[in-house]
Formats: C-alpha cells, structure tokens, sequence
C-alpha cells in the first residue's frame, strides 16, 4: 500500500462549490466548457487540475459521502479522491481493475481484467471474486458496469483488448464475440444481454432501473434499452451517433459520452453541449462531492473535476 497523498488546497476563494470539492493544481486550469444558454456546467466554472501523476486513468465511481474511487489500470491501483480533496490509494494489486460502480451495501464492483473477473471489493479494500467464466470460457476482459438500482443485477461489457500483461494473443473462441452481459443477484452464471454489439465498452442506466445505455466503440454508437422486470433487455434504439469508453447521467436526465472530451446529450439524443477536456483521450467520468455537483474527469495521466448546474442522477 502506497503513503497517502494530499493535494494542495490553495486559498480558500479557490474552493469551487459550497458543498463540491475543494479545488485542487489551481494553476493548471483547463479551458472553460463550450457553454450555451443553459448550461450544465455551473456559470463561470473552470476545469482544474486535480493531479497528474498516473499512466492512464479510468473507470470512476463515487460512494454515497461523495468520495471519488477511480483506477490507474497499467499502475495496478484504485485510488480515492475524497471530499475534502485528498488523495490517496485505496487498493494496491487492484486486479488491474477497470470500470467502477458501488452497490447497495457500499462495495465496490469493479471489472477485474488481470484474469477476466468481475469482483466485489468491501470498504477495508477486501476483494471477492464474483464471475471469471461464462459458459466455460474465458471472459475477454470486463470493462465496465453498471447494477440495477432495485434488482442489484450487475450489467457489464466485455470488449478485448489486448493487454501486455496477459499470456493469451486472442479471445477466447468459445465464447463467440464481445458482448454485453448480465449477471444477476446472487447468480454464478452470466447470461448475454446483447451480442448484437461490435465492441461494447460504456455503460450506464437511469436511476429508477427503467433505462440502460449502451456504447458500441467499435460501432461508434450509443443504444438505449428498456429494461424488463426480469432483467433482460428490450427495444433496442440509436440513442447517438457516438460511441463512448464511459458513461454518466444527470438528473436532468442528460447523457455524458468521453473520448475526445465530455460530450451531453439530452434525453432525446440531441447534442446539447461539449466539455473540452486538455488530454489526448477522455476516459471516464462520474458526479460527485457531498452535493453531487462535480464533474469527475478521468483523462488519460490526469484527473480533473468541474463544478456543474446539474446534480448527478442517483
């Protein structure tokens, strides 16, 4: 386990949002949002700097105090970016972990891809190992997901990239592609959600466990499903042309897309706004702060927050 680090918190005129984090680097202030008449973004905000120390941040999710989980993947750690700004390493070994999401209880599921496996990590940074097989057959390597809000089923992505710390150069070929999957509560057994997909990688549903959606990065789209009580998905639709490597809603009900910056589209899959982001790719993003009025930004060797109009859907 690594010393913790905290950041320099600068002059308290600096703090961005009551409520929000503190900011952070305030020197290394990133361009404003691209803002229209009703923006998102908080009137006047800034993008800044929280740090810049890793080799490729992803996958971030907040707990319920608003506190920060992301991963540096090629590091091999998950770290935490607290409310009142620190930085520190939650779990070293991190099982080269991904995408991030809590559940109910406050663990933290996290896309484990060292060895293709889906975990539960508790608050003392103890992890379980939920899934590493679907069928038999070697999981390509979960990348992100998102838990039903009332069923606690877990919906995840399973693209493949090849990774240098694997042994394997290929897929697993009995598993018959890159698919979406869902495991439900309490199952050992995953089954497809959708294997009508190219190469699926962000993913994010509506709080009220209705709504799930999708990106194809392969594809360069983004779907929205209805959810059924069961679990299953129905009345798949082009929600974007767009694909995304993570994925976050406000409670406006607006979609957040990464890649080349944050790009919002509102609930009927129209452009409302872009956020340009200083990094070559834009990895991920989460709301949080005690207020859930942050955006969280992971970009590449950096992490930056921006405080928002909106509050993230919960």
């Amino acid at each position: 386990m690594e010393t913790t680090h905290t950041l320099y918190l600068g002059l308290m005129a600096a703090v961005l949002l009551a409520g929000a984090f503190p900011a952070a680097a305030i020197a290394d202030q990133g361009p404003t949002a691209q803002q229209p008449a009703r923006s998102v973004v908080a009137p006047g905000a800034q993008l800044t700097l929280v740090a810049k120390q890793f080799k490729f941040t992803e996958g971030p999710a907040a707990d319920k105090a608003g506190n920060v989980f992301f991963t540096d993947q090629p590091n091999n750690k998950i770290w935490k970016y607290s409310t009142d700004g620190k930085l520190s390493v939650f779990l070293d070994k991190a099982g080269r972990a991904n995408g991030l999401y809590f559940d109910k209880r406050g663990n933290l599921l996290a896309c484990a891809d060292e060895q293709n496996q889906l975990w539960s990590i508790d608050k003392q940074g103890r992890p379980t190992v939920l899934l590493t097989q679907v069928n038999g057959h070697q999981l390509n390597g979960p990348n992100d997901l998102w838990v039903h809000p009332k069923t606690e089923g877990i919906y995840f992505t399973d693209p493949y990239y090849q990774r240098d710390y694997w042994t394997r150069q290929a897929p697993d070929p009995g598993l018959g592609g890159q698919h979406l999957y869902y495991l439900a509560a309490g199952q050992k057994a995953a089954v497809v959600a959708d294997a009508q997909l190219q190469k699926p990688n962000g993913i994010i549903g509506t709080p009220d466990g209705r709504l799930l959606y999708v990106a194809d990065i392969g594809a360069n789209k983004t779907y929205k499903y209805q959810i059924t009580p069961e679990g299953s998905l129905t009345n798949r639709q082009l929600f974007a042309e767009q694909g995304s490597d993570g994925m976050t809603l406000d409670q406006e009900g607006n979609v957040y897309l990464t890649g080349k910056g944050v790009t919002v589209y509102n609930p009927a899959g129209q452009q409302i706004e872009h956020i340009d982001v200083p990094a070559d790719w834009t990895g991920n993003v989460c709301f949080a702060g005690k207020d859930r009025k942050t955006l969280f930004i992971t970009a590449s060797e950096a992490v930056y927050v921006l405080p928002m109009r909106v509050k993230g859907a919960q």
